[in-house]
């Protein structure tokens, strides 16, 4: 019997600054996951996909100040990831968001993050494109034979039947394409209708929902880490792989990180409760509050109607500044409790009101060598949300 030796994949759309930061926890958590197991790990880039505001958008800093940015590509709308230009005018833009950027490797949003990604290339994991021509070129014959099968249809069947089980779909497949057309020249990527053949000299492309078929017809995958939503739409696809004739991958959770500052004490329990500013959990003992002070004060039926009328407003109002005292009291108990204030750490570990792995860009933590390290020991773990200290 022949042994698959593992091969475990993950990927991403590809973006501007490796934005978002996930992308980075992701290839060190397949990094981390073949290293255990005894094979090897690849990151897929998703370069043609082509939803240019997602990696076009990202942020940078001021201080503390974040800073919304959307880069400009001079190219036509529905051109691939993989081919929108990465010129002098993107460079700069990177640098000033983000300091120093090694030169792309082509002058391509490819060659960009490709560059970026060297600190996780040296370390084990291999990127893998699947618009390189000799891969592509290799399996349009398949492609296209998988285009007299019945795939569309078992895909809606299967949205149909998730959704009826009270599922939500990340992704419909009676809305969505299932194929497109892809201009190798170009990167132009168009849809193509279910019967309509693909133009000649473009290569069949297809869409997310049958994605993963394409990701094992090009790679021998045994594994693949993904996120939640990733693992949704995955499902989807569990009708068709024996129809494809190809093993389906187990699938593997992506972890959540959280890089911290240094010296608090803070554990993955407590985020929850700093994400909704909860900060009376963090107390260790009940605190005597302003506003349990007026708790039992009542008006004095000797003083008549409209005195205790205005004495119960007065007594409303009051309270509402006491509870502003309570938060506050609250707030420096939780300082204590953690070493830090919450609130700005609230600001640092969600910013925009979301964690910071869905809004940094990975470059902040690709050019921190240490911080990498930190962060591939702890994913060797089992535990699926993780506190790394920063450098």
């Amino acid at each position: 019997m022949e042994i698959r030796r593992p091969l475990i994949a993950t990927g991403q759309q590809i973006g501007a600054g490796w934005t978002p930061a996930l992308s980075v926890v992701k290839a060190l958590a397949a990094l981390a996951f073949a290293r255990r197991a005894g094979g090897g790990a690849v990151f897929w880039l998703a370069d043609e996909d082509h939803d240019r505001v997602e990696v076009a958008t990202t942020v940078g800093f001021d201080g503390e100040r974040i800073l919304r940015h959307r880069f400009s590509f001079q190219a036509e709308d529905g051109t691939a990831a993989g081919w929108l230009p990465w010129g002098e005018v993107q460079q700069r833009a990177g640098e000033a968001l983000w300091g120093g950027l090694p030169a792309p490797l082509e002058p391509t949003l490819r060659g960009h993050f490709l560059a970026l990604g060297a600190p996780l290339w040296k370390r084990g994991i291999v990127p893998f494109s699947p618009t390189d021509p000799e891969r592509r070129n290799a399996v349009q014959e398949r492609l296209e034979s998988w285009r007299a099968l019945p795939l569309e249809r078992l895909l809606a069947a299967e949205a149909a039947r998730l959704e009826a089980a009270g599922e939500t779909l990340v992704l419909d497949p009676r809305t969505q394409s299932a194929w497109f057309s892809l201009d190798p020249g170009t990167g132009r990527r168009e849809r193509i209708e279910e019967g309509v053949p693909c133009p000649k000299g473009r290569w069949l492309s297809p869409g997310a929902a049958l994605r993963p078929l394409l990701q094992s017809l090009m790679l021998p995958v045994t594994h693949v880490v993904l996120g939640p939503a990733e693992r949704a739409y995955w499902r989807l696809a569990d009708p068709l792989w024996d129809l494809v004739g190809l093993p389906r991958p187990t699938l593997l959770a992506r972890p959540s990180l959280f890089v911290v500052p240094r010296g608090l004490a803070l554990a993955p329990s407590m985020l929850p409760a700093l994400r909704s500013g909860d900060w009376e959990s963090f107390a260790q003992a009940p605190l005597a509050l302003p506003s349990r002070s007026l708790e039992e004060s009542r008006p004095d039926p000797a003083w008549g109607p409209e005195i205790a009328q205005g004495y119960l407003q007065t007594l409303a109002w009051t309270r509402s500044k006491l509870r502003r005292l309570d938060r506050r009291l609250h707030r420096a108990s939780a300082q204590c409790v953690l070493g830090g204030d919450p609130e700005r750490l609230r600001q640092r570990l969600f910013p925009l009101g979301k964690p910071q792995e869905r809004v940094l860009p990975g470059i902040l933590w690709l050019r921190d060598e240490p911080l990498l390290e930190r962060m591939l020991e702890a994913l060797t773990t089992s535990q699926d949300l993780l506190c790394v200290e920063e450098s």
